[in-house]
């Protein structure tokens, strides 16, 4: 019997619900058996009497389960009490979920009010907030209290609903119960028809409901009025209404506090600095008639006289001024714009948002959006540098194939001339002029980071060391040039011959920075251990043991506006003739493809100072990676070589040259070309030499498929880009070597005589 207590109470519980509906069941019951009563027909009046019989029944027994409940039923005048008099947020509703009794906690809690339904003020704790009321309306009319956990804007909330009497429900709300910021300004967001899509703590108290649209908040003010006189709880008070447009059409109405009347009590001192807002009030013109505190540390200090708007910003592409008399009159087509405040000491962008006043006049809001503007202005600057990167990494490609052509062309003259002949003179003219322009494109390959580098272990002592005597010569006499070198410097990794070009360039940058004044160049090495990781300018540094290389002087400085162009290609602050603006963009280059980074400070007037951070070698000591040298051996090896170039003066100085060495060239301008020629399996090739990137089927493309047939082939990739960017494609292809562009012919001879002489000991093994 105790086993079945639960269940007779759940059941009566229910019944206490639906007791309500046992006189329509008690009379549809009567109906029926009347009916049987008058058809006397046995067929109908049976079974007519039987459904009478039952419907009488169950209301019989609504009633009386109803009526076994009605001890334990809560009166409703004192469920109206304790609702009143709970501590928290209490909120009774019926069974279709509208709401009949709310408590003032609960009132300033869910913006809701007397006779709505309770779901659509649940949007902020529940995803689907109607069928989440329906559900524990539900599992509550069985008879026992349930719960739900959410975690919400103010924290977790508990949401309690219980039975009350028959057909009604207690909700209770525990948790943080939000309470209005510090100086917040009420606020209500409206969408384009006026209905009060939702408002903030600080209106919620102030009011004590959430008005469902802009008409009900207004109430009987017309709707041309700017200031209005709101019911809140602690009685009625006027309210100027200010209205800031946002995205789709939405705005933020903001209940700013009327100026003090003879029936309103005196605006409290340092309200309007205590918005969280930027705030002015000005005339058409662009005046500023009133301001706060925010308004004017973001705008900066008035200097004499009145501040005017239009003087302070720029960057709207036309004047302030008729933006400013286009919103009064209602022509602007946008209310709301991003300009950059006019300021000296520091760059600050701020949005603008314009409000018409009746009597004349505007209002502004000001947001900072600085750090917005400087996220946009970093990718641009990524985008645009990566696009520079990509060109001149392109163009550098092209050049290198032209200057292969020249110097190899000009290396064939030069064998048939010997230093007595009138033209030989000439000729050096043309290999010494190739060399040079194969310098410059090795900085704009630099700056792209796709040059050859060949990295070593290096103490930084050393190679500052060496550079000394040079560096000397280079700053003159009317110059000082002082080392200073950290007693214990960890080992890095790099290309000696780059990080030279590194220092040298700015310490030349240093000199000419005082060429007028002279004074004294300072280059310093220091040990460093980041803990954390260090976010400068538009970089980040990994945490990590670094060796650092500062390059100070004492020249004029470099401007603000210019600090952030310096490492960009071709920019030079020089006059014309005295740079060619890749001095900087090529250390830029060299040092991220090492891995570190670079930085500089300066100060107009005081000078500059270049700071490298290049992560510390924690390997062993390693040698430099072998990449052909210009060596020739006397050999007598020999071979079938298939030369793949789609450059046509590239190749032919290539063929020549393998030739003179006693070699048999087979030519192809692509890979295609390539695949068709070695499919005549009678012809023996010993060496692949094949430029990497060609129309069509590139280089490790045509040479993959190749050795399918032609396993343990020899292979000579030429490129002018980096050895690291066919470095994967080594490590695929066995047995290859790299030839970095422009070579000359004795690079070539050499490296394809020792894949020659390798190819032989393999068919000897």
């Amino acid at each position: 019997m105790l086993r079945l207590s639960p269940a007779i109470s759940t059941l009566r519980r229910t019944a206490a619900c639906h007791a309500d509906r046992a006189w329509a069941a008690l009379a549809a019951g009567v109906a029926l058996v009347l009916v049987a009563w008058v058809k006397r027909d046995t067929a109908y009046a049976v079974p007519l009497m039987s459904a009478g019989g039952t419907l009488a029944a169950l209301a019989a027994g609504l009633r009386l389960l109803g009526a076994r409940r009605t001890d334990s039923v809560m009166p409703r005048s004192r469920l109206r009490t304790l609702c009143e008099d709970a501590p928290g947020a209490c909120i009774v509703t019926d069974i279709e979920g509208r709401v009949l009794i709310a408590n003032a906690a609960a009132m300033r809690r869910v913006a809701t009010a007397r006779g709505q339904s309770l779901a659509p003020a649940l949007t902020w704790l529940f995803a689907d907030p109607f069928r989440m009321v329906a559900d524990l309306v539900a599992a509550a009319s069985r008879g026992l209290p349930v719960s739900e956990e959410r975690r919400g804007p103010h924290g977790l909330t508990r949401l309690t609903v219980e039975p009350a009497e028959a057909g009604l429900f207690l909700w209770h709300f525990d948790g943080t119960e939000p309470t209005p910021a510090e100086g917040a300004l009420p606020m209500l967001r409206l969408n384009p028809a006026g209905e009060v899509l939702s408002l903030n703590a600080a209106a919620r108290g102030l009011l004590g409901h959430a008005p469902t649209n802009l008409a009900e908040l207004r109430g009987a003010a017309p709707p041309e009025a700017e200031e209005i006189a709101i019911d809140t709880p602690d009685g009625t008070v006027l309210r100027r209404l200010l209205s800031v447009p946002t995205e789709e059409g939405q705005s933020e109405l903001y209940l700013v506090p009327a100026a003090p009347t003879l029936h309103a009590k005196p605006t409290p001192e340092g309200l309007l600095d205590a918005l969280p807002v930027a705030i002015l009030h000005m005339d058409v013109d662009g005046t500023v008639r009133l301001d706060n505190a925010r308004a004017r540390a973001l705008l900066g200090p008035a200097e004499g006289g009145a501040m005017n708007l239009c003087d302070r910003l720029d960057g709207l592409g036309r004047p302030v001024r008729d933006w400013l008399t286009e919103t009064a009159e209602g022509r602007a087509s946008n209310s709301a714009e991003v300009l950059r405040v006019v300021r000296s000491d520091k760059e600050i962008f701020v949005q603008v948002a314009l409000a018409r006043l009746s009597a004349g006049g505007l209002v502004a809001v000001l947001h900072d959006v600085t750090e917005m503007k400087t996220l946009e202005a970093q990718f641009t600057q990524s985008q645009k540098m990566q696009a520079i990167g990509q060109l001149a990494g392109g163009v550098a490609h092209d050049f290198n194939n032209l200057l292969t052509a020249i110097s190899g062309h000009c290396d064939l003259l030069m064998l048939r001339h010997d230093a007595g002949d009138p033209d030989y003179g000439d000729l050096v003219q043309i290999h010494q002029n190739a060399n040079r322009a194969a310098s410059l494109v090795s900085q704009l390959l630099a700056f792209s980071r796709k040059q050859t580098l060949s990295p070593e272990v290096l103490d930084l002592r050393d190679i500052l060391g060496e550079l000394a005597h040079l560096l000397d010569r280079l700053v003159g006499e009317k110059m000082r040039l002082r080392m200073r070198h950290a007693p214990a410097l960890p080992p890095i990794r790099a290309d000696k011959r780059q990080l030279e070009q590194v220092v040298m360039n700015l310490v030349v940058n240093a000199r000419d920075a005082m060429a007028e004044t002279g004074g004294e160049i300072r280059l310093e090495t220091e040990a460093i251990q980041l803990t954390t990781e260090l976010q400068r300018d538009r970089a980040v540094v990994p945490p990590g043991p670094y060796a650092l290389i500062r390059v100070r002087d004492e020249g004029t400085g470099i401007p603000p506006d210019r600090l952030t162009k310096i490492f960009e290609p071709f920019y030079t602050t020089k006059r014309p003739g005295e740079g060619t603006g890749l001095g900087l963009s090529t250390v830029y280059g060299i040092v991220k493809q090492t891995g570190g980074f670079i930085f500089v400070d300066s100060t107009v007037g005081q000078g500059s100072c270049f700071t490298i951070y290049l992560p510390a070698h924690r390997g062993g000591a390693n040698a430099a990676p072998a990449v052909a040298v210009a060596v020739e051996e006397e050999t007598s090896d020999s071979g079938v070589v298939l030369l793949v170039e789609d450059e046509a003066p590239v190749r032919s100085f290539a063929a020549r040259a393998l030739r003179m060495r006693g070699n048999d060239v087979i030519e192809a301008e692509s890979g295609e070309e390539a695949l068709e020629i070695l499919e005549d399996r009678d012809l023996v090739v010993d060496v692949f030499v094949t430029d990497v990137v060609m129309p069509g089927l590139d280089g490790p493309g045509w040479v993959s498929e190749a050795l399918k047939t032609r396993p343990g082939t020899r292979v000579v990739f030429v490129s002018g880009y980096a050895e690291d960017s066919v470095s994967e494609i080594r490590s695929r292809i066995p047995k290859s070597i790299y030839l970095p562009k422009p070579f000359s012919l004795a690079d070539l001879t050499t490296t394809v005589q020792k894949q020659l002489k390798a190819a032989a000991s393999d068919h000897d093994d």
